[in-house]
Order: C-alpha cells, then structure tokens, then sequence
C-alpha cells in the first residue's frame, strides 16, 4: 500500500457544524471510529490526511465517517476526534478522489476541511 500525506487546501464552504449545541447529549465526549472494506487486489491503495474543523463529539465523527464511506473509492476512514479544535481525518482510498469530493463529503457531514 503506497501512504502520502497530503495537507489540503480547499476554501471553507461551512460554517461547521455537528452538535456543538448539545442536541446529541454526549457531551463532547472524544471519539475515533473506523469503518472499512477490502479494495480489489489489483488496486493500489493510497492514504490521505485531512484536518476538519468543527467536530465536538462521536456524533460528529459519524457524520463524516459516513459522508466519506458514500465517496466511491473510500475504503477505510479514521477520524482522531480533537473536541473544539481541528480534528484529523485519515482515510484510504482503492481509486483516485478528488479535493472536491472530499470537501463536497466533510461539507455535507457539516464540517470545514482547515486549511
């Protein structure tokens, strides 16, 4: 598997977002998930890191770990939840994605890919 790191730097198109007013009740409590399928064997699987701003709590680490899954070629994602600070979201993908798709994904979830 080939890793790259690489530091985006699209325009914020959120004003952020999750359940920063508590509607969700859990308190802000820092969580990571991970969800993941197997590439096709002949795939070469790259790594990508992103900082997301606006996430306070497992909630929110849902909310991008399942816009990002739905991003054809998205095959595992980690969030590294950072309550009310920039968080950082590491996912693996079997094809070529996109910037746009990525922050199009992180905008949906309602969060703000940092620059």
């Amino acid at each position: 598997m080939t890793q790259q790191r690489v530091e985006f730097g699209l325009p914020s198109t959120s004003t952020g977002g999750g359940c920063a007013s508590g509607a969700c009740g859990c308190g802000g409590a820092s969580a990571s998930t991970s969800a993941a399928t197997t590439p096709a064997a002949t795939t070469t699987a790259a790594t990508t890191t992103v900082r997301v701003e606006g996430m306070t709590c497992a909630h929110c680490v849902r909310a991008v770990t399942d816009e990002l899954n739905a991003v054809e070629g998205v095959t595992v994602v980690d969030v590294d939840l950072h309550a009310g600070e920039t968080s950082t979201v590491r996912f693996t993908t079997s094809r070529p994605v996109g910037d746009e798709e990525i922050a199009a994904a992180i905008d949906e979830a309602g969060y703000t890919v940092a620059r």
